[in-house]
């Protein structure tokens, strides 16, 4: 079944759950072979057209971060994602679910995200392995970027 139809019965998608509109511009960053391909593909049919490379200059309304523990430094990486994102968009860190490898501690999505600038509002299962977490920019910071 395809996003629209789904939206259409009256359940939610995955994009859906994520916010993604038709028109949509995403950006995935950190995509490898273990990310939810069932994820990936909802968010690219409602969107209506491909992720946006993360070498682009182009300025987008999500940007889809699939984020492991042994990734790095998470501070950062959300810094990075900062820079392609327009004034209302959304920072989606994609984690590991609890028990699984690469599992990335709330507290630590939670400090990483402050020292970045950005404000956690929710977080969903984003799949049967990963669980998302919605990050925005304050709306006091957002006038002045």
């Amino acid at each position: 079944m395809s996003a629209a139809a789904s939206h259409a019965e009256g359940t939610r998608s995955q994009a859906d759950r994520l916010g993604i509109g038709p028109g949509a511009i995403v950006m995935e960053v950190g995509y490898d072979d273990d990310c939810d391909d069932a994820l990936r593909t909802a968010v690219l049919e409602r969107a209506g057209s491909e992720f946006v490379d993360e070498d682009s200059d182009e300025v987008v309304d999500v940007v889809l971060r699939w984020w492991r523990e042994e990734d790095g430094d998470l501070a950062d990486a959300l810094v990075d994602a900062l820079g392609p994102l327009a004034e209302s968009g959304v920072v989606w860190l994609l984690t590991p679910k609890v028990g699984r490898e690469g599992h990335v501690e709330p507290s630590d999505i939670n400090e990483a995200a402050q020292t970045a600038g950005l404000q956690q509002t929710s977080s969903i299962s984003a799949g049967r392995e990963w669980s998302g977490t919605r990050l925005v920019a304050p709306k006091s910071s957002r006038s002045r970027r």
